[in-house]
This record gives C-alpha cells, structure tokens and sequence, in this order.
C-alpha cells in the first residue's frame, strides 16, 4: 500500500455527479451486515439505471471497489511489505528501512524521490549513519555517558553513532521513551550532541516485554495514523482501518463493523452534502446559540436586576422572582405602579403602543422578532432532520425483523422459496438509504442561501418528488406487506404485490439518484432550458412532506430561507454560524465568536 504525498482533498460537493448510491448503516447497521455477503468486505450500494419490473434488475449491486478494510493482520502484512520493498531497493537493513519508512510517513514513493534525490541528505536527516561516530571497544572497559561507571563491552551497546551506554541506563531511556508515547519511534541516541536514530532491533534488545509490547503497537497504529491515505474506522470499539483509493467520487465508506463514515471528514455517511455544511449543522445543533435564541426569542429582561423572564399567563402585569419581586408591564418594561385601567389595564399598555408608533421599541422589537423567526427556521429543519433520522432507525429494526423473521415466515405462507423474496429485501434497504440522504438534504436546505431563488425553488422541487416517492414505497413495504404476513395461505394477488413493490423501489431510487446528482452539482441544472417552468407547474412544488412517517404534515421548507448575511432595517446583522442577530457596529457574533 503506497501512500500518495499529495492529496487534494476535495468536499464531496465538488466531485463529480456519479450514478452510484452509497451504502447506509452506522451504529445500527446490524441489518445491513446481515444482508452483507460472507466474503466480502463492505456492502456498498447503487442505483441503478434501469426502470424494469423486474426483481433482478432491482438488485442493489457493488460498485467499483474505491477502498480496503484492513484487519490488523492485513495492517502489519502491508507494513511487513513496504519495509521489504525498501529495503530491497535501496540496499539497506529492514530496521533502517522501518525507520526510513516512518518519517517519510509510510510514503514508499517519497522515499524513493528523496532518497534517489539526496541519500547523504536524507541519512542525515534521518539519523541512519553509515560509519560509527565513535569507535565502539573491543575487549575492554568504558565509561557509561549516563551514570558514569565503569562496564565491560559486553554490557555496553551504542547506537549507529557507537555512543556506548549501559544496558540498565539504555532500558531506562527507552522505557521512558515509550511511556511518553509514540514519540518513542522517533528516538535518537542519549548524546546530546548525537541524532542517530535508534531503531526496533535495540527495542527488542533492551526493553522490558511490557514495553516491548507498547512500542510494537505504536509502530502499527503509525502506519495508519502517519499514512494519509489510510484512517482508523471511527465507530467506538472497532479495530479496522480504511486504505483509501482516491477519484472514486464519493467518501463514504463502510467498515467491516458495519459503521458507515465519510473518509474525509470522518462523521457518519453523509453523501450528497458537503463536509463544511455538515461540520457547521452539527457544531449549530450541539452549540448553546439557540438556547440564547430561544431566550431573546421568548423571553424579557427584569428592567431591576435584568434576569430573563419568560411570561406564562395572560395579562401583562409581571412580578420577578424573589429577592426582587420588582413589578413592571410585559409590554413597555416600566414599573407596573404606573399603570392602571388608564394605560390599557391588564391585557394591555397605551403607552407601548404610543412608543411603538413613535418608534422608541422598533430596535428591541426587531431583533427580538429576528431572533424568533431565526429560532423557528431552525426548529423548522432540525425537526425534518431528527424525524427521518428516526425513521431511518425504524427501518433498520424492521429490516433487521424482516430479515430474522417475516420472510422465513412469509416464504412458508406463500409457498415461495426466499431467494424469490429478495425484492422486499432490496425495498428496505433502499428506504433505510433513502431516510439517511433526505436527512441530510434539510441540513442542506438550511444553508442554502435565500437570495437564490431559483435554485431553492429547484431544490425543493426535488426533495418533495424524493420524498413523496419515499412515503409511497415505506407504506407499501410497511402497510400493504401486512396483508400476505397475516394470510392463512398462497395469495393470488401476491406477484401483483411484488410488481408493485419493484416498481415503487426503482421510482424511489430515480427519484434519489436525481437529488444526489443535483446536490453533487450544485443544483447548477436549475439554469439549464426549460427547468423553472417544469418546477413552477409541479404539484409537488415544496420541501419535504415528512407526513408518512412523521404524522406532522408539515410541508414545504420555502417558508424559511437561509439566515441573511445582510444588515436589516434595525440595524443588525445575523450570524451565519448560530443567527444571532449583533448589532451592526460588532465585527465578532456574541455567542460563538465566529468573525462576520
């Protein structure tokens, strides 16, 4: 495995728009590792061109091989490998070829180039000497620079340089060395003044078998940690590592474990958005930003000792908790002895009104009226998005069910064997695939800027024909399969059922393969002839439905845009990181520190 030294790595959103789907499962993936054949690696799924009713051409199928799980077996195989190639090629001992290796961060061909360039420069670098600094003794004491007792050759050992040390003072160094971490690979010898490098055939030598221990595997995990083409599988508990293969055009892969990452960036599989939108969707859902929204939002500060306040009945006249129990109007913030059947009663404040008409509370009220409708847009998307992740997890379960369970049960009923079942299969998992894209496709939207119309307009499209599809096919899979679960015997309408089901699953899939290939793009097809007045008469013009799994009825996300970047009429800008609204003299957002 040859680590490439320059690698360009572009967010997903750049790569090309590709015909190939990309496999699901993360933490609950156990029903996609069930379907997984025995032999091999990863399952990894496509759409397929092809609209037949047939269940064969239905069948997801593996796409071109872009990466490699490596067990830690096949992990110290590659490294075995490289170190032998080297080895062989420059005329040099495998210690030194290890050493070689781990500073060029397991780069075969950077080893080569510099090597082959300036071999005393890289010696030098290195530490590998090709003749002793210091002639070691034959026969005779020396001096140990460390302790400084006497001690005969064969109790003494030196590095390349031939600085001799003790054994007891060489173990001590050592053993520090890998106590400090992996630094210890690195190693060079005692002497100050020396930069030989130490290598693992002096480890085995003179280290403790605990530290031996400790030193073998922090020589694995460099191979993966130091190489840029390989990464650990981030799924807690999992020992694989991922050997990637550049130009595949997509980043999502799936471990042995079953756990599907991007490569890039390492979160869950996230095809088609971008690694930057996702980065920012998880920092703005785990940030306090909304909490301070919320309380701008739906809450006033006591005008005595400025704590927040949220109202919770009716009229307006406020009393702050102890120890101030200061009483004001909810509507002006003034000291509520002031007010009476006068200024409006309890359900409302003449003098507010009068302020407000004069202009005195447009600031306030602005950038609290900001803050909301910032709040609510968010709520809007993050609601989509926990929905179909949770949807997703329902499918996994009952994939996982279909799969232990109904399809032994319905192959008995229906007097079929189950490898002719294999389209309901193929259904489940298309629907677990189709719920982890149209989450993310909110997340999207969220950040799509709002100025742009058009693309908006297109975007929405989509993930309204996307989705509605989805919901067709997740009631069919769901609902109607019921039917011939719960039969007593053969159903005659059952191959209509499987025409059926077919059908919707290859629809479905068309459907997602356009609004991947559309994000991949950039929905730059929103400008090509004649798609905005497709859009415009659509029925299905509007976000996402989320109504057959969900049960919200919630409909189209153009209700909310992308928060602006501008300065509003109040005078105040929003961040695009949380949408708090500063004030337009501050160049830092308040909350998340994030420059304008």
């Amino acid at each position: 495995m040859e680590s490439e030294d320059d690698i360009d790595m572009h967010d997903t959103n750049n790569e090309s728009g590709e015909d190939d789907f990309y496999s699901g499962g993360d933490d609950d993936a156990g029903a996609m590792a069930a379907y997984d054949d025995s032999d091999a690696d990863v399952a990894d799924y496509e759409f397929i061109d092809n609209d037949s009713d047939d269940s064969d051409d239905l069948v997801s199928h593996r796409h071109q091989q872009h990466y490699t799980i490596l067990s830690e077996v096949d992990i110290c195989r590659h490294q075995e490998d490289d170190i032998m190639r080297i080895s062989t090629v420059l005329s040099i001992s495998k210690v030194e070829a290890g050493i070689l290796l781990r500073y060029y961060s397991w780069s075969v061909s950077k080893v080569h180039d510099e090597w082959f360039a300036d071999e005393e420069k890289v010696r030098r670098s290195v530490g590998l000497l090709e003749k002793p600094v210091v002639p070691f003794p034959d026969g005779r004491e020396m001096t140990c620079g460390i302790c400084f007792e006497n001690y005969p050759y064969d109790r003494l050992h030196a590095a390349a340089c031939g600085h001799p040390f003790c054994n007891s003072c060489w173990a001590g160094y050592i053993s520090t060395a890998i106590n400090d971490g992996p630094g210890c690979l690195m190693l060079r010898c005692p002497d100050p003044s020396c930069a030989a490098a130490v290598g693992q055939d002096m480890i085995n030598a003179l280290a403790s078998e605990e530290d031996r221990e400790k030193y073998f595997r922090y020589f694995i995990r460099s191979y993966v940690e130091d190489n840029r083409k390989t990464k650990w599988c981030p799924a807690p508990g999992c020992d694989y590592a991922v050997d990637f293969i550049l130009g595949s055009g997509s980043y999502d892969v799936t471990c042995r474990c079953s756990y599907s990452f991007c490569w890039n960036c390492t979160e869950e599989a996230h095809r088609p958005v971008d690694c930057g939108t996702v980065a920012k969707w998880i920092l703005k859902n785990s940030a306090e930003s909304e909490n301070m929204n919320w309380i701008l939002a739906n809450s006033k500060p006591c005008p005595k000792c400025k704590r927040p306040i949220e109202k919770n009945q009716g009229c307006m006249h406020i009393t702050c908790t102890p120890p101030c129990k200061f009483e004001f109007c909810w509507l002006c913030l003034g000291a509520w002895s002031e007010h009476g059947e006068k200024t409006g009663g309890f359900y409302a404040c003449n003098r507010y009104e009068t302020a407000k008409q004069e202009g005195v509370y447009d600031d306030a009220e602005k950038r609290r009226e900001m803050a909301k409708n910032s709040l609510e847009r968010y709520t809007h998307y993050y609601e989509r998005w926990a929905t179909n992740q949770s949807s997703r997890q329902k499918a996994l379960a009952d994939l996982q069910q279909m799969q232990s369970v109904h399809l032994e049960k319905l192959s008995d009923i229906q007097c079929q064997p189950e490898s002719q079942l294999k389209f309901i299969t193929e259904a489940w998992l298309q629907i677990v695939e189709c719920r982890r894209v149209l989450k993310w496709t909110y997340a999207y939207g969220y950040y799509l800027p709002e100025h742009e119309h058009a693309k908006r307009q297109f975007f929405e499209y989509l993930q309204g024909e996307a989705e509605s599809g989805l919901e067709r096919l997740h009631q069919c899979a769901e609902k109607e399969l019921q039917v011939y679960l719960n039969a007593e015997g053969p159903s005659k309408d059952f191959n209509e059922f499987r025409t059926k089901l077919a059908g919707l699953t290859s629809v479905t899939r068309n459907y997602f393969e356009n609004l991947v290939r559309a994000l991949e793009n950039g929905l730059s097809d929103v400008y090509s002839h004649g798609t905005c007045s497709k859009i415009g008469s659509s029925k299905s013009l509007g976000g996402g439905s989320s109504r057959g799994r969900s049960g919200k009825g919630k409909g189209s996300t153009s209700r909310y845009g992308s928060p602006s970047r501008n300065i509003d009429h109040s005078g105040h800008w929003s961040c695009e990181y949380c949408t708090f609204a500063n004030v337009k003299t501050a160049t830092i957002c308040q909350i998340c520190q994030q420059c304008r």
